[in-house]
């Protein structure tokens, strides 16, 4: 279950193509990540986010999200249930039935959170958008990506996501 904009919603168990996605994506930056600062977590996750810092009042939390895969350098964000502010990238595959949500309300709220990076995976197209949060604290146009391609992590100066691996059938 996810929050947005105080509403509840129900999710629906990901497909089989979905879940190994998410299992090559996070295999390939935990590997990465070891012996490194910053933590990666699947779903399920909870991120808290709350323009007006509220993070304290379980009951009055208008955004708790559970995003595919999480990036989290600042371990001061982090308790035994998840992640209190802005993870530093965010991957989300879509799937019919939340390709509107993803695309635009997570989207528009993962902007103003200050999220650093954002990916948003299409499984059928095997296409990546890959937002980065630019000076002016909005995405920039996003650099898409194919299965034929590689994609250089802009929060980390040498980790790079094969798409080859992760699109294989």
């Amino acid at each position: 279950m996810e929050i947005l904009d105080g509403t509840p919603y129900l999710q629906a168990a990901p497909s089989r193509i979905h879940q190994k996605i998410l299992s090559e994506i996070h295999r390939q930056i935990a590997n990465y990540l070891l012996d490194k600062d910053c933590e990666v977590y699947p779903a399920p996750f909870h991120v808290v986010l709350d323009p007006d810092g509220e993070f304290e009042k379980e009951a009055d939390r208008k955004h708790v999200l559970e995003p595919d895969i999480s990036i989290i350098c600042d371990k001061e964000m982090l308790d035994e249930r998840g992640c209190k502010g802005s993870p530093d990238l965010i991957v989300e595959i879509v799937s019919p039935s939340t390709v509107r949500k993803d695309k635009i309300e997570k989207f528009n709220l993962y902007e103003q959170a200050g999220v650093k990076e954002y990916w948003i995976i299409e499984p059928e197209n095997k296409i990546v958008s890959v937002f980065t949060l630019q000076n002016n604290r909005r995405f920039g146009r996003p650099d898409l990506y194919t299965e034929e391609n590689q994609i250089s992590v802009s929060i980390f100066e040498d980790l790079i996501i094969n798409l080859k691996i992760v699109f294989r059938a």
